[in-house]
């Protein structure tokens, strides 16, 4: 890691550095939190978890090969290297920020209410077509996770696309600080985290904290089918570009065909011209992440063959829309997260279906006082869109049924309430019939990948 020497990294954090002063001109090869992770001559940044305090690991990794540990903890006269600061969570932004800062290289920021990580696996795919790109893996899109994707940039990437995740005001603007992004999208705002940002125009003011840190010289992408988004004026004078499917927008699409669970083919408008793409995962929310991949693709020099090709190589994960064919039901894999928007969008992805149609829904977290009501308006939408088997598990899912239950006849939709994921299996067998397609949602807090795993076992198609 260039620019990482122990001197550099301790300007870096305010940090004081005690140890031999010639290893101080010595760079680290890596950065961890997890001392299961350390290599040779990593920086081990012990950081104070929920259940575990890194400083007890700090001798461990040492003898395992790390170079140097970052501690709050004066560790008296040790053998080796450490760095001394007030914060070691802040240590871990403030070297990130100045690893960032040392590198040549593109960096994508998005965030937004519902589909960041879909948008952000749609830009990446666009962009690995012409480009060496680090993405954002699994959830590591929050302040301790940042940081840690960033120190996994090596000089071979050309691009950095990073999902920015926030529950609270001030964090987009830390975690703004360390990625410096070239490039800011915004997939939308909606009403996820609305219990601590109180309101959408909130919501609003948190996620374009990111503007504050980003290149001056940079490109502010955002859905202008949004009604707090289109018109938004930055105020740092940058003018958005607008993606959507009002035409009015310049990047938009026409003649959308949608093809159920096997995905969508649309005609992409640009500025400059028009191309067929077909995007193999369902969902009238895709269309959007190709939009917005688009408009970043073209703003960073690509040719719209090579953009068509990321969009149709483009691949579920698990947990994320994801369509499983197994030798008794098709299951849709959507349990990452759920907010009350993607829940709907999932369900209209269901009824799509052309067998029956089973929702195994659970309770969305971080609502606030709205939440009930939301979860209502779930079960009703559930109901309007026709699907047949409705299995609510959750304490906040009751709202879900009775949404459902209020809002069709008897013999429309069958529904199914729960407190525990155990008491569904328990009658699984008897709720879900061969070939039916089922989708799974919840919060991640829920573990519904834990349905997901049991639909794919042919112990639970007994009925």
């Amino acid at each position: 890691m260039k620019n990482m020497s122990l001197q550099k990294i301790a300007e870096a954090c305010n940090g004081i550095y005690h140890g031999d002063a010639e290893k101080a001109a010595c760079e680290v090869s890596s950065v961890v939190i997890d001392s299961r992770k350390v290599q040779n001559d990593s920086l081990f940044i012990a950081i104070k978890g929920a259940r575990v305090d890194g400083h007890s690991f700090i001798p461990q990794v040492m003898e395992n090969g790390a170079l140097c540990a970052v501690s709050e903890q004066d560790l008296g006269d040790v053998p080796y290297p450490y760095i001394k600061v007030a914060s070691c969570e802040q240590a871990l932004k403030d070297i990130a920020e100045h690893y960032r800062r040392s590198l040549d290289i593109k960096v994508v920021g998005i965030s937004g209410s519902v589909g960041k990580t879909s948008t952000k696996e749609m830009i990446a795919s666009v962009l690995s077509e012409k480009y060496n790109v680090l993405k954002t893996e699994g959830n590591f899109n929050n302040e301790i996770g940042l940081p840690l994707t960033v120190f996994n940039l090596r000089e071979e990437h050309e691009i950095a696309v990073l999902e920015m995740g926030i529950s609270n005001f001030g964090e987009m603007t830390r975690l703004a600080r360390v990625a410096r992004p070239d490039i800011c999208v915004i997939t939308n705002i909606g009403v996820a985290h609305i219990e601590n940002l109180g309101s959408r125009d909130g919501i609003l003011r948190a996620k374009t904290e990111m503007f504050d840190s980003m290149n001056p010289e940079g490109t502010i992408i955002l859905n202008g089918d949004d009604d707090k988004l289109r018109g938004y004026v930055p105020k740092n004078g940058i003018a958005p570009v607008y993606f959507g499917l009002d035409p009015s927008c310049p990047y938009h699409a026409g003649s959308i065909r949608n093809m159920g669970l096997r995905g969508t083919t649309a005609e992409f408008i640009t500025p400059s011209e028009q191309f067929e793409a077909h995007i193999s995962i369902p969902g009238d929310h895709m269309i959007y992440n190709a939009l917005a991949g688009i408009a970043v693709g073209t703003a960073l020099g690509m040719t719209s063959d090579e953009i068509r090709r990321g969009i149709e190589k483009l691949v579920p994960l698990a947990g994320r829309n994801n369509l499983i064919e197994t030798e008794h039901y098709t299951i849709i894999d959507d349990c990452y997260n759920a907010n009350p928007a993607s829940m709907q969008a999932s369900i209209a992805v269901l009824s799509e279906a052309d067998t029956r149609a089973v929702a195994i829904l659970g309770d969305m977290f971080e609502l606030g006082e709205s939440g009930p009501q939301m979860h209502y308006e779930t079960g009703k939408y559930a109901a309007d869109c026709g699907i047949d088997v409705l299995v609510c598990i959750g304490e906040l899912s009751k709202e879900t049924a009775r949404g459902a239950r209020e809002n069709s006849v008897p013999s429309q939709i069958e529904i199914h309430e729960y407190l525990t994921k155990d008491d569904f299996f328990r009658d699984s067998s008897k709720i879900l019939k061969e070939k039916d397609t089922i989708l799974v949602k919840a919060s991640h807090g829920m573990n519904f990948a834990q349905i997901v795993d049991k639909l794919q076992d042919p112990e639970m198609c007994r009925s």
